[in-house]
């Protein structure tokens, strides 16, 4: 796995599991287990929550969560093309501020595919 992505989860995890076991905060909890039941198969399957979560994520230019997206994404078969297709989306309706993470995420989709 590449560097940029070993680097992503780690940091993702470790402070995740801080963040976690922070007791005192039962709101976050409950948000972390929303967020998690709202991504599972329903009227909509995985694949299409995951674009929109992406395309929101593009739009609100949160480098973090586009990651995420990707690489879930990723794991679960979704191509270069279609993810392309929704980063065309979200600049388009986002505008050119969307740009720079629009690079990231091509940076990102590539280091998940030579991972492979």
């Amino acid at each position: 796995m590449s560097d940029i992505v070993n680097e992503f989860n780690a940091y993702r995890t470790k402070m995740n599991d801080k963040i976690l076991a922070d007791d005192n905060n039962k709101i976050i909890k409950r948000i972390f287990n929303l967020d998690t039941n709202a991504y599972a198969a329903g009227a909509l399957d995985v694949k299409t929550k995951e674009l929109l979560g992406l395309v929101a994520s593009a739009v609100l230019r949160c480098d973090d969560c586009i990651k995420y997206h990707l690489e879930t994404s990723y794991n679960h078969g979704l191509t270069k093309a279609e993810i392309n297709e929704a980063l065309g989306i979200a600049t388009l309706v986002g505008g050119t501020i969307v740009v720079p993470h629009l690079r990231k995420a091509y940076e990102f989709w590539e280091a998940l595919e030579q991972q492979s």
